[in-house]
């Protein structure tokens, strides 16, 4: 049974993107990574918080958490992390083991990027 792929058009508050883009600054030269709370509808994501997932942990190459430690939470749409070397494109890991349909990559020093767990590029909107 195959089913058909959305691509949305991924809406986050011009606010949210500065805290996140500050948070992994603050971070820098390690990775960080949170989850993204909000709403998907029909064509698109609407990113409303960050959560820091439980025992989240940077390093210079990864950001990890354990999985195992979640909360069933529906509201949780994918995740987004940092690359300081400024590269917001997904590796083969980040879509393996990006959570939910939504991989966001901050490109540090400001840049965010969206992505399918195929790796194809989403429209981002911020608001």
């Amino acid at each position: 049974m195959s089913r058909e792929k959305t691509e949305y058009t991924v809406y986050m508050p011009k606010d949210l993107k500065e805290s996140v883009i500050e948070y992994a600054k603050e971070n820098f030269p390690n990775e960080i990574i949170l989850l993204l709370k909000g709403r998907l509808e029909k064509e698109s994501a609407r990113v409303e918080s960050f959560v820091i997932p439980p025992m989240a942990r940077g390093g210079r190459t990864r950001a990890i958490f354990n999985m195992n430690l979640l909360p069933p939470d529906r509201s949780i749409i994918g995740s987004i992390h940092s690359h300081p070397s400024g590269v917001a494109l997904p590796s083969k890991e980040d879509l393996l083991y990006g959570m939910g349909p939504i991989i966001m990559i901050i490109g540090l020093p400001s840049e965010i990027r969206a992505f399918d767990k195929n790796g194809r590029e989403l429209k981002v909107r911020f608001t």
